[in-house]
């Protein structure tokens, strides 16, 4: 006598694979969408700290300083 639907343990196994790659795949469409929101530039600096870190390491004196930061502020 035979139980089930005769998949046996494969069966199973291509069960655990299917929900896998959906689990997998709404992790990374949640990821994708927040990234969306936030604009995808999390890891990119924005100008003016780019522009203090050049002053403080004395790459531009306090002048350039000065007048590059009005630019970016307009």
């Amino acid at each position: 006598m035979m139980w089930g639907s005769g998949y046996g343990i494969v069966g199973g196994l291509m069960m655990l694979l299917f929900w896998g790659v959906v689990i997998v795949a709404v992790v990374l469409a949640v990821k994708w969408f927040t990234d969306k929101q936030v604009g995808g530039n999390r890891k990119r600096r924005d100008a003016i700290e780019i522009l203090r870190e050049r002053f403080a390491d004395a790459e531009i004196d306090e002048e350039e300083f000065e007048r590059r930061k009005k630019a970016l502020e307009r």
